[in-house]
């Protein structure tokens, strides 16, 4: 191991429970021991990945957070008892790891509660709404402090939670801690005072609006996290430690509008003054750890932070929390291991919390600790598999109900939590397959044919594997991207895989008969009615090094077109966005979190943005465009970069030894590619 890394291999206590280091996995919706968003049951496929962590060398794991009120069906967390001894009984295997479990319980969501365009029929039809009332009770489900618009929708207001209910919560929180004690779970962690969910809602000043004992004064708003860890150890002992989530600093300028890195701006939510108020008063309650980052649902991407985001984005206020406690603290948010080593070392931090790379690769840990870096498969911070909860103009949340249901999945990984569907078995027979397309659907195919013994062989027109990928991970920001690429490169070395550079197949006839799978790719779409249209540069020749003027026009906006008038702002350029919808990412896919910080950067650093606007005709030092009302706008510029789309190109070939993978099937994104070329794989 490497001498700099040793700190976060030290033990530490949480009470008086020892944790044998200081890596955290941190809670993540759908990797639950009790299911998701469905009956509550043990879940088997949540603790196969709670058991391949553990055994990778993690100190504590917090699985995925559990509704002491569950949504579906609107049952209470503590009345399954039959789960607990399905628990009791894999625990030991569990322990056998040397890692600790703290179960994470939520009292739910409130206003952050996602909203569907189904929910949004349910609930506004009263009918619709009373017939779904046993099973999905979005009414409870979405109860706030106060009334208060909802993050997602403004046709499901969140209503003010009533003194019983909240009694009945603080009630559920005790009697689920002691069945997870007595099943032998080493803690739990209450969510949360902390993104905006239903307990910060009560904290934050924006949102509660109440007048009881539960509003006004700071003692009231945190009156019900205070309640809740009383009652869990006066029903589980002072000894059964209770961690919180907790969010150092809001981040909030108001109901969705979130600050974004080094903006000034009014905390309408929690600052830093009340922060460590409130984390000492916590502390004084009986809390035992504070899990800390910053940010709420109106500012999502504190707390799960895109690309854009700064490395160890919270690290800064989360040491802050740390000077005025008593009782460990853990950081979480884009940290990097190497630096989190260095805080724990210098007695700034206790410990280290990570998830989406969990997602990535369950041995990273394990890698990291045996000098084996470059093996590791990064995270690269996407949010299409793991949360990709997409919200635009007019649409609550675009998002498939598989993907509602199934979350923390990941994109570069098409095995996690889908074991039951996603899995290699060995081949009965050895096959030379032929892969057409050395970009990231091509390697990922490979590998895995590699991996179920066959022998794969790519063909490659250029002089280097990556394809559109290289473009894709060009801009500065995206390093985690260019660790990717490495990766996949790395891979196809070590496992011996024969690649043909410079070699460009134009039919597929000479490999008749053989297993052939095409990973070809896209073209750009090109603007043929546009005059000029030939005078634009297309975005991947500029993402691999075209020069372009200071005053640059994006056509299309979109994440490929948002992203790259993103890079060009931090080169000091001046893009101009140029977008026909009527929204900068009406894109299914493109998690909230992502896109909106790069909506509000762009307002923040006044962007030009033309919505509902098309492109018309190319000039030498200007575009004419149309608005959505015909009118014709003329926009000076030095450079135009055309982010118009891109068309599938397979190869032309028939027959049922024939496979597709990636773009030239369908455009996609990184993890439509990667999943089918995985199964692609499976199935040869």
């Amino acid at each position: 191991m490497e001498e700099e890394l040793k700190p976060l291999f030290t033990p530490w206590k949480i009470g008086n429970c020892q944790i044998k280091n200081r890596i955290v996995m941190t809670s993540m919706g759908g990797t639950n021991l009790f299911g998701w968003m469905e009956r509550n049951h043990f879940d088997k496929m949540g603790a196969n990945y709670i058991l391949r962590v553990a055994r990778n060398n993690v100190g504590l794991v917090l699985p995925g957070c559990q509704p002491v009120y569950n949504p579906i069906m609107g049952q209470w967390l503590y009345k399954n008892e039959k789960m607990y001894k399905d628990l009791a009984k894999w625990l030991p295997e569990f322990h056998k790891t040397g890692a600790r479990l703290f179960v994470q319980l939520t009292a739910g969501f409130g206003r952050s509660f996602t909203i569907s365009r189904s929910m949004e029929k349910i609930y506004t039809n009263p009918v619709l709404r009373k017939a779904a009332k046993p099973v999905f009770d979005i009414d409870k489900i979405t109860a706030s402090a106060s009334s208060v618009p909802n993050r997602w929708s403004d046709l499901v207001p969140s209503r003010e939670m009533t003194i019983p209910e909240i009694q009945e919560f603080v009630e559920a929180f005790a009697k689920t801690a002691k069945l997870l004690k007595d099943a032998g779970v080493d803690g739990v962690e209450i969510h949360a005072v902390h993104e905006g969910y239903l307990l910060d809602q009560f904290t934050l000043r924006y949102v509660n609006h109440r007048t009881d004992e539960y509003g006004g004064s700071f003692e009231n708003r945190y009156r019900f996290p205070v309640e809740i860890v009383k009652a869990v150890k006066a029903s589980c002992g002072d000894d059964f430690p209770v961690s919180l989530r907790y969010s150092v600093i809001s981040k909030t300028k108001g109901f969705r509008q979130g600050a974004l890195p080094g903006e000034d701006y009014e905390e309408v939510g929690r600052d830093m003054e009340e922060s460590k108020e409130a984390a000492r008063y916590l502390q004084d309650a009986g809390y035992d750890m504070l899990n800390c980052d910053n940010g709420t649902y109106d500012a999502w991407y504190w707390a799960h932070p895109p690309i854009y985001m700064p490395e160890n984005c919270n690290l800064e206020d989360v040491e802050q929390i740390r000077k005025v406690v008593d009782i460990p603290v853990v950081a979480a948010g884009r940290l990097d291991p190497y630096k989190a080593a260095e805080e724990v070392k210098e007695g700034r931090l206790d410990g280290a919390g990570f998830a989406r790379n969990f997602l990535a690769d369950q041995e990273w840990v394990t890698k990291l600790m045996k000098g084996r870096k470059l093996d590791i498969r990064p995270c690269i911070l996407c949010h299409n598999g793991c949360f990709n909860m997409s919200h635009y103009k007019g649409v609550p949340n675009d998002q498939d109900m598989e993907d509602s249901l199934h979350l923390s999945r990941c994109a570069v990984n098409a095995e996690t939590l889908q074991w039951d569907r996603h899995h290699l078995r060995k081949a009965l027979k050895s096959r030379r397959v032929i892969i057409i397309g050395g970009g990231i659907g091509g390697m990922e195919t490979a590998i895995d044919l590699k991996k179920r013994g066959h022998e794969p062989v790519i063909y490659e027109k250029t002089g280097e594997l990556g394809g559109t990928f290289i473009a894709a991970s060009a801009e500065s920001y995206k390093g985690r991207l260019r660790d990717l690429l490495r990766w996949y490169k790395k891979q196809i070395h070590d496992l011996g895989i024969e690649v043909h550079l410079n070699t460009e197949i134009q039919s597929a006839e000479e490999f008749k008969g053989q297993e052939l799978v095409i990973a070809t790719g896209s073209a750009p779409r090109i603007l043929r009615n546009v005059p000029g249209f030939d005078k634009t540069i297309e975005a991947c020749d500029y993402l691999r090094g075209h020069e372009v003027g200071n005053k640059v026009a994006v056509i299309g906006g979109g994440l490929t077109g948002c992203e790259i008038a993103y890079e060009l702002a931090l080169q000091d350029k001046q893009p101009i966005i140029v977008e026909m919808k009527d929204d900068l990412m009406a894109q299914k896919g493109v998690c909230l979190a992502n896109s909106s910080y790069l909506r509000e950067w762009f307002a923040l650093h006044k962007t030009p943005v033309y919505l509902e606007t098309s492109l018309s005709s190319v000039h030498d030092g200007y575009i004419i465009c149309k608005d959505k009302d015909g009118k014709e706008v003329e926009i000076e510029c030095d450079s135009v970069i055309s982010s118009a789309g891109y068309l599938p190109t397979p190869l032309a070939a028939e027959g049922r030894h024939i496979h597709l993978v990636g773009d030239c099937l369908k455009v996609g994104n990184l993890r439509s590619v990667i999943w089918r070329a995985y199964e692609v794989a499976m199935q040869i």
